[in-house]
């Protein structure tokens, strides 16, 4: 693994000090920031490879520092991971979905750290971060099924005329299952394919975003098309099976 330039966001000194040690002992530049407001000074006069970013930071919290970076085009795809003590599975979705690239707890093992590091760093190396849109990230064709309509460029879903406001997460999933009408995907793949394989979350987090993806399509009739095969995932099933 060839050295990074790394940003450190951390309140907490001690451990700023223990995650800036352990990856400039692997080879690492570490810059460090106590708070948002500090780490967008810092952002205007470099562009580091990766951010550590706590949640719970003084004034603008992590979580919202993520939404504002993703917002602007100069950081929009700088690859962060959130290391915060908040371990809860709606805590890592929240933050999955507002755009961390992936999510380790506190207290963490200093190996593991920097072995998460290198693998986000390893995947945004080879074809960019799973938080990425379709329409920034791939070149995929839109899907089109007896009027269900998704265009990965524009983002958009559309019913016929009527456009179905979906989440991040629901307009991957429904992108991944289109893509293969009648093919099984089990949780795990959906996991990978939707959240990145270097993200640990556990398969149910699969179950409830399927839910509301149908809770999405209902309102236009096609919340049926993501069909439940029990004991292996979910499948979108193709135009003719409900007519």
């Amino acid at each position: 693994m060839s050295a990074a330039h790394v940003l450190v966001i951390e309140n907490d000194a001690a451990i700023q000090q223990l995650i800036a040690l352990n990856l400039g002992m692997a080879g690492h530049v570490v810059s460090r920031a106590r708070d948002a407001e500090s780490a967008l000074m810092l952002l205007e006069d470099s562009r580091p490879d990766l951010i550590l970013l706590d949640w719970t930071l003084p004034g603008q919290t992590g979580l919202a520092l993520v939404r504002r970076l993703r917002a602007q085009p100069r950081t929009c795809a700088l690859p962060v991971m959130m290391v915060t003590a908040r371990a809860g599975e709606a805590d890592k979705i929240m933050a999955l979905e507002s755009g961390a690239d992936d999510y380790m707890t506190k207290p963490f093992s200093p190996r593991e750290m920097v072995a998460r590091v290198h693998a986000l760093l390893r995947r945004v190396a080879v074809g960019g971060a799973p938080w990425q849109d379709a329409a920034a990230n791939s070149a995929h064709a839109v899907h089109d099924s007896a009027g269900l309509r998704l265009d990965p460029r524009t983002q958009r879903v559309m019913a016929g005329a009527r456009e179905l406001a979906l989440g991040r997460v629901e307009f991957k999933l429904l992108d991944v299952l289109m893509r293969h009408p009648g093919r099984v995907h089990t949780r795990a793949q959906l996991l990978d394919q939707v959240w990145g394989n270097a993200v640990c979350l556990e398969e149910r987090t699969v179950d409830t975003h399927v839910g509301r993806l149908r809770s999405a399509l209902q309102p236009a009739g096609y919340q049926r098309r993501i069909e439940t095969v029990r004991g292996s995932g979910y499948r979108f099933v193709g135009a003719g099976a409900y007519a």
